[in-house]
């Protein structure tokens, strides 16, 4: 499954994000956003070709935000809040540039986000593959 290896591929990537500490650079915290939204989005796509597998209708034409409420209905996410909070956080990835922008959703990626996406992982491995 395509979209699962993705997702495995990029929250193989993300753990980077643990190897570097403030004060960060532009480049720097510039990347270590973009793993973040890369694995959100990795995440949802997959959520989404699975659900539409396993016979979730919504999951044919959803939206990220729709894919999450219908994965929080199966059973396949268990904090729906938390992940509408991480959709927020890469739709708050436009504006970035904005230094203090950028600095929480890095912080919130180590602190919240990859535990979240890990959690996932494990909950697709055990129950829908």
């Amino acid at each position: 499954m395509k979209k699962y290896e993705n997702f495995c591929s990029a929250l193989s990537n993300m753990q980077e994000i643990y190897k570097y500490d403030p004060p960060y650079d532009t480049v720097i915290l510039t990347g270590l956003v973009g793993l973040f939204e890369v694995c959100f989005e990795q995440s949802w796509k997959m959520m989404k070709e699975i659900l539409e597998s396993h016979g979730y209708e919504e999951g044919a034409t959803g939206s990220p935000k729709i894919i999450l409420k219908t994965a929080y209905k199966a059973g396949m996410i268990k904090d729906e809040e938390l992940w509408l909070r991480a959709l927020q956080e890469r739709n708050n990835v436009t504006h970035s540039y904005n230094e203090k922008i950028a600095l929480g959703i890095v912080m919130r990626a180590k602190e919240e986000f990859y535990d979240m996406f890990c959690e996932l992982k494990i909950e697709i491995d055990k129950n829908w593959l």
